[in-house]
């Protein structure tokens, strides 16, 4: 190993006069090659870089335009979406200004139909109020007839004797003899 190094060693005292040799000073070296080798880089990749830059450049327009026509369409989604709620606002609006007045419709009704049914009760109730008057009046009159029958009667009792039990009957004969004669 030792000769390895010494031959790089000895080829680094070569006079560079005329000949090719190897520099170790790496402070005079290291500017020179990195300016070759970026000399190079920048020739030979030049090119590949623009390739790679306007790939790139490609790849974000088209991107670009593709999230612009994403965008675009939902855009036209949203206002599709919008115009359809718009849509289902005003039919829910107007079932609901339907719905409020069918329930106003049907209150009228059943107030109308209550009033007719309390109506009829009402009539019912005086007619029956006025069969029940009649009906006690009836009694009334009746009970009253038949006081004043029995009050006759006790009377016409107190009052006939024998004779004017006798008179009377003779008397209704002779009238109902005369009836006779009548309508013969």
């Amino acid at each position: 190993m030792k000769n390895v190094t010494d031959s790089f060693v000895s080829l680094g005292r070569w006079p560079s006069a005329g000949s090719f040799g190897f520099n170790t000073d790496i402070l005079a070296t290291n500017p020179i090659n990195l300016s070759v080798v970026l000399g190079v880089l920048i020739f030979f990749g030049k090119g590949v870089l623009n390739d790679l830059l306007d790939n790139r450049k490609q790849r974000i327009l088209g991107t670009i335009r593709n999230s612009e026509e994403l965008r675009r369409g939902a855009i036209e989604q949203l206002e599709r979406a919008r115009a359809r709620l718009r849509k289902v606002e005003m039919e829910a609006d107007e079932y609901r200004m339907n719905g409020y007045s069918e329930i106003e419709r049907e209150k009228a009704n059943l107030i109308n139909a209550t009033s007719d049914s309390l109506e009829q009760l009402e009539n019912y109730k005086n007619e029956t109020l006025h069969f029940e008057q009649q009906r006690a009046i009836n009694q009334v009159r009746q009970q009253v007839f038949q006081q004043a029958l029995q009050g006759a009667l006790g009377t016409l009792n107190s009052c006939l004797n024998s004779e004017l039990h006798f008179r009377t009957i003779n008397a209704n004969i002779g009238i109902l003899g005369a009836m006779e004669e009548i309508t013969d």
